[in-house]
């Protein structure tokens, strides 16, 4: 871990994986979502509406990923000093924030048929909705203190913080009476029959891969940017 916390290091490994990601991802998210769309048949309760399981399911999963990335990056920036965590938390931030901004928009899609309604204020819902907010907090917090020279110890304590709404995510549909249906998949269970469950992982492992080779690619760009402002720094100090 600390051999790749060097940025020399990590570019030479980040400059073959990103595009491996990106590809990978790629194929294997679209052949889940083909598989999805037009090959599974119709549920027998919910019909053709439970072909959103294949972009909802992922998205949720990723939204609550990405958070975790940005907890356990905080955690290595404050407490093993990694000059790489920070922009490793400030990589995840925006594609989770887009992957919990379709999981609540597919889901109030699934919604209107299902529940008669677009949007309601149940547990799982609601604390899905805050992570948003958390999200867009966190970018705001992480681009002023990058632009003003502030610690990034800042939004490291933040990024700990809000992880304490995961779990509230992930268990908020047996701790309250909700609209929502409980836990589908639990350890080593799973209420999805089958030929449905299969094209969903496979969709979960592919937008998982996009998601992993986004951040690389957000990394090594933040990373090119540190440095250019480094060198922009030390000329004008020469010049000075």
């Amino acid at each position: 871990m600390h051999g790749y916390a060097n940025p020399t290091r990590f570019l030479s490994l980040a400059s073959w994986l990103t595009p491996l990601l990106l590809a990978s991802g790629t194929i294997l998210t679209a052949s889940a979502l083909y598989w999805g769309l037009f090959v599974v048949p119709p549920d027998r309760l919910m019909g053709e509406t439970v072909r959103i399981l294949y972009l909802h399911v992922p998205s949720a999963w990723l939204g609550m990923g990405g958070w975790t990335a940005i907890a356990l990056s905080s955690l290595a920036f404050l407490v093993w000093k990694h000059p790489l965590a920070a922009i490793a938390a400030r990589a995840s931030a925006v594609p989770g924030m887009v992957f919990t901004a379709i999981c609540l928009a597919t889901g109030s899609i699934w919604g209107r048929p299902t529940w008669g309604t677009w949007w309601v204020w149940d547990g799982r819902l609601t604390s899905m909705l805050v992570l948003l907010f958390l999200y867009a907090g966190y970018i705001a917090l992480s681009q002023a203190t990058a632009r003003d020279g502030a610690s990034a110890r800042i939004p490291a304590i933040f990024g700990l913080v809000g992880a304490v709404n995961i779990p509230i995510i992930n268990r908020s549909v047996v701790w309250w009476n909700s609209l929502h249906q409980p836990p589908s998949i639990t350890m080593g269970k799973s209420a999805i029959d089958s030929e449905f469950l299969v094209p969903m992982m496979v969709g979960v492992l592919g937008f998982s891969l996009l998601f992993g080779g986004v951040v690389l690619a957000r990394m090594r760009t933040l990373l090119a940017e540190f440095q250019a402002e480094a060198r922009l720094r030390r000329k004008a100090m020469e010049a000075a």
